[in-house]
């Protein structure tokens, strides 16, 4: 039995569940996540997941993305 974590109580996030938690599009996270300078995000083996604090933190001091 597999258990269901709420998005809300996640540290990482999927790009899909990032997207719908953040109300950004996929695409523009895919992007903002192949910069090599990126802080918020964590790859596992090929997984991309999104450091919910951090993008909230990034997301903080933009005024556009």
């Amino acid at each position: 039995m597999k258990k269901e974590v709420p998005i809300w109580e996640k540290s990482n996030l999927t790009i899909e569940e990032a997207a719908a938690y953040f109300n950004i599009g996929e695409n523009k996270l895919r992007k903002l996540a192949a910069d090599e300078s990126c802080t918020f995000v964590l790859w596992v083996g090929s997984k991309c997941l999104i450091k919910k604090a951090c993008f909230e933190e990034y997301l903080r001091k933009r005024y556009s993305i």
